[in-house]
């Protein structure tokens, strides 16, 4: 590959949902955009599969073709002794139904459908720092490629870091997490089970640190039928700022040993090993633009702290991050593309750092064992309440067009301030 092969309109780098969003969004934008991958597609990623309305309506969006993937109509909630089954909402804005697609084929799929957009996917390619012109400005990457770790410069006036947590290139321009935000930490296995088609997914906020008298823990444990043969088995726990001492695996066993065994999700019936993964959430790194860097997905933060979602939203800043590109590049070199850029920032405030606010409202108080023993044993007698609340948990709503919860949902949201 010849230096001017390494050359780009727009580099991304990271060849998850956000980077192959952002990249399919480019291309059908008319630029020349190359994604840069430092591993070999297929491959494996931490995740429980599941994909919301939210993450359907993206998928919808750029045109993928979901067809004989697993659908799923609903949450099936598990908590305090009580168990309720709440479907998806019926809105105008969003589908009514999820999908479950396994990373593996999910990251490689959206990357074919980059590439059929007429994006270029160079793969085992890994970034290791900025490329940076006498200003100071991200004008690339530095670069090791193939096996033999080959060091190469790849050239662009902007750059896509869609790295996920890792993050390095917005560490290396002084962007650090931020340590007063959420970061939540999931670990999960595929287990052999009979469990593989149920048309609902399953949620339990029966985690504790172990033991009789133990405390709840904040967050939840799911078993996602992967329609195989087998099932997603998880925990995410979705604020370690406190520490409970527990480690997560091991609460993870221990939700499991209290499941009937005919369910078959115990660690006898693995197929995978176990494995973690961190959950950066609530824009916990910013600004979101800088010096020519532009940070979507996990990179910038924007797991939802609610549920620890994230592949809706490195789906959707994928595109934003794109369309602030596009737009950028088509404004005059200087003052003027600078300050096209500089509002991507804000618009992820805008879009997401409200709920995101309220998100942490919600983590501060699933942190109390005595408010979630409460709410789980009397909450979940009452399906409506549980579906007003994965309504805003899940962040679907049709606004101030909806209905009255979503009309009081939107006031709410308005009066929060962003993070």
């Amino acid at each position: 590959m010849d230096d001017g092969d390494r050359r780009a309109d727009v580099l991304v780098v990271g060849a998850g949902p956000a980077g192959s969003s952002a990249a399919w969004h480019l291309a059908r934008a008319g630029l020349d955009v190359a994604v840069l991958e430092k591993a070999r597609l297929p491959r494996e990623k931490v995740c429980g599969d599941g994909l919301t309305p939210r993450g359907v309506k993206a998928l919808d969006d750029m045109g993928v073709d979901t067809t004989g993937w697993v659908r799923h109509k609903g949450l099936r909630v598990t908590g305090g002794g009580q168990v309720v089954e709440v479907d998806w909402p019926v809105l105008d804005r969003w589908p009514s139904y999820g999908l479950i697609r396994g990373r593996r084929d999910l990251d490689a799929g959206l990357a074919d459908h980059a590439v059929a957009a007429g994006a270029r996917l160079v793969q085992e390619v890994t970034v290791t720092g900025p490329l940076l012109d006498d200003a100071g400005r991200v004008a690339g990457v530095h670069a090791e490629e193939g096996p033999d770790r080959t060091p190469a410069t790849w050239r662009a006036p902007l750059v896509v870091s869609a790295e996920g947590l890792s993050g390095r290139l917005a560490k290396a321009l002084g962007l650090l997490r931020r340590e007063d935000r959420p970061l939540g930490v999931a670990v999960r296995r595929y287990v052999s089970s009979p469990r593989t088609d149920d048309q609902y997914l399953d949620i339990s906020f029966d985690l504790s640190t172990g033991g009789p008298s133990a405390d709840s823990m904040p967050g939840y444990g799911w078993a996602f039928g992967m329609g195989d043969g087998t099932s997603n088995v998880g925990f995410g726990l979705l604020d370690t700022r406190r520490g409970t001492g527990a480690e997560p695996r091991a609460v993870l066993r221990g939700w499991l040993a209290t499941l009937p065994a005919e369910w078959q999700l115990g660690e006898e019936h693995a197929v995978t090993p176990l494995r973690g993964a961190g959950l950066p959430m609530a824009l916990h790194r910013g600004p979101a633009y800088t010096r020519g860097l532009l940070l979507a997905g996990d990179a910038a933060g924007t797991v939802n702290p609610f549920n620890g979602e994230g592949i809706s939203y490195a789906l959707e800043t994928g595109r934003m991050a794109a369309e602030t590109a596009v737009a950028g590049l088509a404004a005059p070199e200087g003052v003027a593309r600078e300050a096209v850029l500089r509002r991507y920032p804000a618009r992820l405030r805008e879009e997401y750092g409200r709920h995101h606010r309220l998100g942490t409202g919600f983590l501060a108080l699933l942190a109390r064992p005595d408010l979630v023993r409460f709410a789980t044993a009397h909450g979940l007698k009452r399906p409506s309440l549980v579906a007003r609340a994965l309504r805003l948990m899940g962040n679907l709503s049709d606004g101030r067009d909806g209905d009255r919860f979503d009309r009081a949902v939107a006031v709410l949201t308005r009066l929060a301030p962003a993070v």
